[in-house]
């Protein structure tokens, strides 16, 4: 038997095995894909009975994405996303690797701490959500509760246009810092400790070994943390749909809570459909962006 004759043997009998997760790849992704791409040039209601002639009966072009971009909503909602992106990714990088720096050390309780920062991570953001719809309220908050013993009346937090989306970036940051801490800490455990002994040689001290030999070191694992918290800030919806609905006035309406709201309240399956087109596109932008810029700041080991 020739190689070549054995290679495709051993194709033929992966085959069972690899149809499963083709199946499953066609049926949940692909599929779906092909599916909202026809629906968002679509007008269709989500309440008709789908047929194989609804898209043509209900095809209206391009006309949900006109509507789309010149309307003020949408660019409302863009604004929001990128108000809670600037405060959650630097809060949320500042917390984890805090988390990272004192999880690294071999001290006493070290392993419990490991544990406990990792349990919100694991809550439900629905659970973790109404925490901090308690947890920030005006009247009975424990955040205000606080605040109130200094003789200073707290803000409301949730009621209040300017202060309710950082409440849920408290809530967002509660949340993911112990996910993103997890990572940065296995990037620390992973850099070399002769490139500390190294840096102490020639006198530096812990700041500057921080900023010049952790840092740069550590620039792929904070790459990774960067994509994925950019991606999961324009998903935002859970703590918004629980925390504030959209509101006061629409001050904490984002992208997705819209694309919700559109497909199953308002019964604009297509409208929504071509709401979550144009949300993947500014997220693939972005995310190649950031692929393309990270040779200015990202080091790898050789």
């Amino acid at each position: 038997m020739t190689n070549m004759s054995k290679e495709k043997k051993r194709i033929i009998q992966a085959i069972p095995f690899m149809l499963p997760s083709i199946i499953g790849m066609v049926v949940f992704s692909f599929l779906p894909i092909i599916m909202a791409t026809a629906l968002s040039m679509t007008d269709w209601s989500g309440l008709e009975k789908f047929t194989i002639h609804t898209i043509p009966e209900h095809f209206i072009g391009l006309e949900n994405y006109a509507h789309l971009l010149t309307h003020q909503e949408f660019w409302n909602t863009l604004l929001h996303v990128i108000y809670y992106i600037v405060l959650y990714i630097p809060l949320g990088f500042v917390f984890s690797m805090i988390i990272a720096l004192i999880l690294n050390t071999e001290k006493k309780f070290t392993g419990v701490m490991r544990v406990l920062f990792y349990i919100p991570v694991l809550t439900s953001w629905v659970a973790a959500s109404l925490i901090w719809k308690w947890v920030l309220s005006s009247q009975y908050g424990v955040i205000n509760s606080i605040i109130g013993i200094f003789g200073m009346k707290g803000p409301d937090w949730l009621t209040n246009k300017y202060w309710a989306m950082p409440g849920i970036v408290l809530a967002s940051v509660w949340k993911d810092m112990g996910y993103y801490g997890l990572y940065i800490f296995g990037g620390l455990r992973g850099i070399d400790p002769t490139y500390y002994e190294a840096a102490k040689v020639d006198g530096a001290g812990k700041f500057r070994i921080l900023i010049s030999v952790t840092l740069p070191l550590l620039s792929p694992t904070l790459f990774y943390c960067l994509i994925m918290s950019l991606i999961n800030a324009f998903q935002l919806f859970p703590q918004v749909l629980i925390m504030t609905e959209g509101g006061p006035n629409g001050a904490t309406q984002v992208m997705v809570e819209r694309i919700y709201t559109y497909a199953f309240s308002y019964f604009k399956m297509g409208y929504a459909a071509s709401y979550s087109w144009l949300l993947f596109l500014i997220i693939l932008i972005l995310t190649l962006a950031q692929l393309k810029g990270q040779k200015a700041w990202v080091h790898y080991e050789s």
